[in-house]
């Protein structure tokens, strides 16, 4: 299944529809269609953002598409997803916690022992020094 790319701007969680990326060299921000695959060094913008973008004074931005709309769900997507709830529905035994499992009883609680004071033999910021069993 294609994992959903978001848009690249912070606190913003909408898909992503368009692709920018940068050319120094010419003073250039081109926005283009979402690229097929995510580069390092370009940003993937929602709607709004790829619409509201604007370049630094002295730049000029290439808009390779005026109109940038979600992909829609491709068959592999639309399969994936429901080959996912067909398994998750065959193995409802294998979720349940091992308790409500037949023949199974529950783990019993970890229990940490603290050390006695005299059992510390130094500190160092949050770290503490114990004496071993061996001592």
């Amino acid at each position: 299944m294609r994992a959903t790319r978001h848009c690249t701007r912070a606190a913003c969680a909408r898909p992503a529809v368009a692709t920018l990326t940068y050319v120094y060299a010419d003073s250039t921000a081109v926005l283009g269609p979402l690229a097929t695959n995510p580069e390092p060094h370009s940003y993937d913008l929602c709607q709004e953002h790829a619409h509201r973008l604007t370049a630094p004074r002295g730049w000029e931005v290439v808009r390779l598409a005026t109109e940038f709309v979600p992909a829609p769900p491709s068959a592999d997507d639309i399969e994936a997803l429901a080959d996912a709830v067909r398994e998750a529905s065959r193995t409802p035994a294998a979720q349940a916690s091992p308790a409500a499992r037949p023949g199974h009883t529950a783990p019993a609680p970890v229990t940490h022992r603290l050390p006695e004071p005299e059992a510390e033999l130094g500190r160092r910021g949050h770290l503490r020094v114990l004496r071993g069993e061996s001592d």
